[in-house]
């Protein structure tokens, strides 16, 4: 009877730990669930181009400098008090969906501090990756920052306004790079110059800047359109003109002192810069010999399967010649406009979308376009797709780069492009990622580029 008595205590002794031990885990996993939300409403503070980009407006008249060394200096002061705060949980207390957050929070936190070590602010811009070129994009319109209404109209004067000591400051961080020997290759400078012309003009109303003075609402009062017009001539005319006249003259002294090799590897310390932009595009501890090794491998299979398709259409000659062939051969350009290769792609999508409605349970309610790359940025630009916001008010966009119709070639890949770029590829996992509720606000809207290119990949 008394190891009965004992044994019945023991078990309601152990049913009173579980139930602390429950409501524990359920107070830990609603302040984890704050703190996580707190840090990316304080991130999209600190970067309101990413706010704007996910169709949060509160931030639409706001640009930082954000490669200036206060500003990176602010940025691992960020990173790291959000650290010390996630490691006052314990992991192992935490719900299984939790603990994959503590892990991806963490990791974050970790490899953006990290980040912060490498001297890439010495390059503020490149050909591909420039804000002057995003400017355009926003600016004119096309991007995502709206223009609907007269606060929109407002936003954009008080954003842009912030670009000429932005640019100034590129300048001033560009020649920092030259004491540093970073600097970027003559190659790509070459690049830069006709971007940044691209975006000057005589005529103001000519200006992809003057945009949204064209196509303004004819909702807005004849006295907001008369100001907003002379807003913007005087924007245009006082601040981006001079920001890009600036650049383009910069950018030609810079050329001559640009470096004629090519890798991040070639630059002081580039060996572990590169290194830590291995692990962060592959999320492995792999060192880039090995997932160099890993590619010459994958090379040698692809180019192997190549070789037997060669065969297959009775082709005589090499692997060589036969690209050759493909690349120089009149048959295999039959478009005349950009609208003819534009029609080509939309009659993949709708080729293709009747399978992808047998093979997915789930669609994402984000809608999509397929573009023509913006003239400005097309000669450096690849094929590319841009996230639509998750509210629905902005497609998803695939941009398609055409310098020339004429000779745009069927054999590039246009199928396997479309699949990997826009559906079911970028559009179906970015958009269904941002659209899940279920995740943690800053889990929504980050992008891995091993599993983001991967999944892309495996689409195709």
């Amino acid at each position: 009877m008394k190891f009965i008595l004992i044994f019945f205590i023991m078990i309601i002794a152990f049913a009173g730990c579980n139930e602390k031990k429950s409501k524990h885990e359920e107070r830990s996993n609603n302040e984890l669930a704050t703190l996580l939300e707190k840090y990316y409403e304080e991130r999209l503070q600190l970067f309101p181009l990413e706010a704007t980009a996910i169709g949060d407006t509160r931030y639409n008249d706001t640009l930082h400098i954000e490669f200036t060394d206060s500003y990176r200096s602010k940025l691992h002061d960020f990173y790291s008090r959000y650290l010390t705060e996630i490691n006052k949980y314990k992991r192992d207390e935490l719900s299984e969906s939790d603990k994959l957050n503590f892990d991806v929070f963490t990791y974050e936190m970790n490899m953006n501090k990290e980040g912060l070590g490498f001297q890439d602010n010495y390059i503020p811009f490149n050909q591909f990756y420039a804000l002057p070129l995003s400017m355009g994009q926003l600016g004119s319109g096309s991007g995502n920052q709206p223009f609907k209404t007269v606060k929109d109209y407002d936003n954009w004067i008080k954003r842009a306004t912030g670009f000429k000591a932005w640019a100034d400051s590129a300048i001033f961080y560009f020649n920092l790079g030259f004491y540093a020997q970073v600097v970027l290759p003559k190659a790509i400078i070459e690049k830069m110059i006709p971007q940044m012309q691209a975006m000057l003009t005589d005529d103001i109303q000519k200006s992809i800047f003057y945009a949204p003075v064209i196509n303004m609402p004819a909702s807005f009062s004849y006295a907001d359109k008369k100001r907003i017009s002379g807003d913007y001539v005087n924007l245009i005319k006082q601040q981006l003109e001079p920001a890009y006249k600036n650049l383009v003259i910069f950018l030609k002294q810079y050329l001559p002192k640009a470096r004629t090799t090519s890798g991040i590897s070639a630059l002081p310390g580039g060996g572990g810069w590169y290194s830590y932009l291995v692990k962060q595009q592959t999320t492995t501890d792999k060192t880039p010999e090995e997932i160099y090794q890993t590619g010459l491998q994958e090379v040698g299979r692809i180019k192997s399967l190549m070789d037997s398709v060669k065969n297959s259409t009775g082709f005589n000659g090499n692997l060589t010649t036969f690209f050759e062939y493909m690349k120089t051969d009149k048959k295999f350009m039959p478009y005349k406009t950009p609208k003819d290769v534009l029609d080509a792609f939309e009659k993949i999508h709708q080729t293709m979308l009747p399978y992808v409605k047998k093979m997915f349970n789930s669609v994402p309610k984000t809608s999509f376009e397929i573009r023509q790359t913006e003239s400005f940025r097309a000669a450096s630009a690849s094929a590319e797709y841009n996230q639509g916001s998750p509210d629905g008010t902005r497609p998803g966009i695939f941009y398609v780069p055409i310098l020339d119709a004429s000779t745009f070639n069927i054999t590039s890949g246009m199928e396997s492009l479309f699949l990997h770029e826009a559906i079911p590829g970028h559009h179906y996992q970015v958009s269904l990622q941002q659209e899940d509720m279920a995740l943690p606000t800053f889990r929504r809207f980050l992008w891995y580029g091993a599993y983001g290119e991967g999944w892309a990949l495996y689409s195709e």
